[in-house]
């Protein structure tokens, strides 16, 4: 083929050994397809890079700050050059947690109740103050969350009181803004939506883990998480999480690739977040619900080039 690839990964967030891994994997697989394809390490040079390697489309495997965040995609937009994924808007309300948690609300999707604290507030009023906010609105046990941050970076599990103040902190390392969530004890089952005008849900993923917590040990270690497909749910339940997730892409505005993330209750069902660049490394959920529908590493990434030519 002589589309020339740019592979763009690595970056400057957080997630980076994550998205190096992705990186080698989709370039592994596009040359295995055919394609033209080089590899680049996004520094603050990838402007020339993009330039100097004359890439015709980006495929994009970064994860979190500058890489699925709308920044990037701004760039390549100035460009004029396609790339894999959600656009700018899409991209930049995705990887905020509290800005896509009140879209849902908005639309009606199901989401765990949860309130805001800022660095400002904390600065100004104390981290009491902001402790009793997240305590009264939203009890517990809670999840204290880093807006911005995938890969639960930045993210502790409240059991306690005292456990509060802490977990504010944690997560203030990270971002200005902090979500605390009520935690919702279940099943974690994600959901990889796949197409752009019209997209569908791929087969869903159970996660369990055999610490407990589905944390950034978990996702990337091989043997501590497993995947089960499809998950130990009804049938009807399944149906409502799909039909939800290709909701919530599409509320969102994202296209190309997507993976939208719930847990169940019982008969409920709650949406948390949708990650528009999921990962593609060896033990990444995507690439698995994909297989399990039929469509090998190879295929998908030649199908989301295909998905990022279409107008």
């Amino acid at each position: 083929m002589t589309l020339k690839v740019g592979v763009l990964c690595g970056g400057r967030s957080a997630e980076r050994e994550v998205s190096l891994r992705s990186g080698e994997a989709v370039y592994q697989a596009l040359l295995n397809c055919g394609y033209d394809v080089v590899k680049i390490d996004v520094g603050f040079d990838i402007a020339e890079q993009i330039k100097q390697h004359q890439i015709e489309l980006a495929f994009l495997a970064l994860h979190g700050k500058y890489g699925e965040d709308g920044t990037i995609q701004g760039l390549l937009e100035l460009l004029d050059i396609p790339y894999t994924g959600s656009g700018v808007l899409a991209s930049a309300i995705a990887i905020n947690k509290i800005t896509t948690k009140k879209l849902f609300k908005l639309e009606g999707i199901p989401t765990p109740d949860f309130t805001v604290i800022t660095r400002n507030e904390v600065s100004n009023l104390g981290l009491d103050h902001a402790c009793k906010k997240a305590l009264d609105l939203v009890g517990l046990p809670a999840v204290v969350k880093a807006n911005t941050q995938g890969s639960t970076i930045g993210i502790s599990f409240v059991h306690q009181a005292e456990q509060m103040g802490a977990a504010i902190e944690e997560s203030l390392k990270y971002d200005q803004d902090v979500l605390v969530e009520k935690f919702i004890s279940g099943m974690e089952v994600t959901a990889s939506v796949l197409g752009n005008q019209d997209p569908v849900a791929l087969p869903l993923i159970e996660i369990t883990s055999v610490t407990g917590v589905y944390d950034y040990q978990a996702k990337y270690t091989p043997g501590i998480s497993d995947h089960i497909i499809p998950p130990r749910l009804p049938e009807e339940t399944q149906n409502k999480i799909k039909q939800l997730a290709v909701k919530a892409f599409q509320v969102l505005g994202c296209r190309g690739l997507g993976r939208v993330d719930f847990m169940v209750q019982g008969s409920e069902v709650y949406a948390l977040e949708v990650n528009t660049l999921p990962g593609m490394t060896a033990t990444s959920l995507f690439p698995d619900a994909a297989r399990y529908a039929g469509m090998e590493f190879p295929q998908l990434v030649d199908k989301l080039v295909k998905l990022a030519l279409e107008k």
